[in-house]
């Protein structure tokens, strides 16, 4: 029997399935056994059930091509398959809450990259190089839902891994309001330009929910663990705008910051490059070498240029420089369905099993 856990995807025909399961070919830690959709899809091998819908640039691999799919809310059956499961159903809100738990409560930790249970106030919410300390929740969750190992572990919101890990790096400075503008992909609406044509030359400025988890998700990452739950902490105060712009691939932002201890523009910029997490201290798999990249270049970073660095995982900075009203703004970029999505989940789950809350179940 192979030492890799065995792995469920939950929606795994969907992008950001897709996703999950191009990414965890040949990982070292992680075997996908189980592909899960709705009941359309049962039954199909899963070369079959995204058969002229395969959005990833590399091919499907082939260990996964002959797998059968199974019914996503035959919990019981699924669960019985393998030793976590990640999640990225396309559900109702409520619907996905309750499908979570309901896999939680089987003993499978569920690493999701919904947003359904993000202000689940037991929940953590983690991007791993800034608070994998609130996975220490996990205990106080487990005892709400009557479990030994199972519990649910989520990512936060694409968009805000773009100026979150410069703001973290910062935190000495303290960083107390925040005017951010993102510009996103249209890969975060699971869309390419063949689906969504209308997207060509065109900006739309509105995200439905988009400012408010772009605002408020920071704050929860930044909280506190409380008496068994996360409380957000309280500054920076972030307000935000969101655009989606005709660009596949590739979250964007510009930034505008005040400190209450105003740095040197040189100390901003050594603070990013030596910022190291959890992930880069044990080595784990998906982090990348450098978590954080400055950019010297006025025109950088860009998209086409940037956005796959270490894999689609590092988080690139630039344009550092002082302003006429904030203290410093600067313009941030991250791979939306790499580090924002599949890839930052998979890096929840390392984490997690580096941390001994995933392991075989039997």
């Amino acid at each position: 029997m192979s030492e890799k856990l065995r792995v469920g995807i939950l929606g795994g025909t969907g992008m950001v399935g897709q996703r999950f399961i191009a990414l965890l070919e040949n990982h070292p830690w992680f075997e996908v056994t189980t592909i899960a959709a709705s009941p359309r899809s049962e039954g199909l091998t899963y070369e079959e059930a995204v058969a002229g819908r395969w959005k990833m640039d590399t091919p499907i691999p082939e260990a996964v091509k002959g797998i059968r799919i199974m019914n996503v809310n035959e919990v019981e059956k699924v669960a019985s398959t393998v030793d976590f499961v990640f999640s990225a159903v396309d559900m109702t809100k409520e619907e996905i809450k309750a499908i979570e738990e309901a896999y939680a409560k089987t003993e499978t930790p569920v690493v999701s990259n919904n947003s359904a249970h993000r202000w689940t106030p037991d929940v953590p919410m983690v991007i791993p190089e800034i608070n994998p300390e609130h996975f220490e929740v996990i205990e106080h969750q487990k005892k709400r839902l009557g479990t030994k190992r199972g519990f649910i572990a989520v990512k936060p919101n694409c968009s805000i891994q773009s100026y979150v890990p410069a703001l973290n790096a910062w935190k000495e400075f303290e960083p107390y309001e925040c005017v951010i503008t993102t510009y996103q992909a249209i890969s975060g609406a699971g869309k390419d330009f063949k689906a969504w044509p209308e997207m060509v030359e065109n900006i739309i400025p509105y995200i439905g929910g988009e400012e408010e988890k772009s605002e408020q998700e920071p704050l929860r990452i930044w909280g506190r663990i409380e008496d068994g739950v996360i409380v957000k902490a309280e500054e920076p105060k972030i307000t935000c705008q969101c655009l989606r712009v005709p660009v596949l691939n590739g979250h964007t932002a510009a930034a505008f910051v005040k400190f209450r201890k105003k740095p040197t523009k040189e100390q901003l910029i050594e603070k990013l490059e030596s910022y190291k997490g959890f992930p880069q201290e044990e080595g784990l798999p998906m982090a990348p070498e450098q978590f954080i990249k400055y950019f010297e270049e006025d025109n950088r970073p860009q998209v086409k240029a940037d956005v796959d660095r270490d894999k689609g995982m590092g988080i690139s900075i630039g344009r550092i420089r002082e302003d006429s009203i904030y203290d410093y703004k600067f313009v941030g970029l991250s791979h939306n369905t790499i580090r924002g999505a599949a890839g930052g989940a998979i890096l929840c789950a390392e984490t997690l099993k580096a941390k001994g809350y995933i392991g075989k179940k039997f």
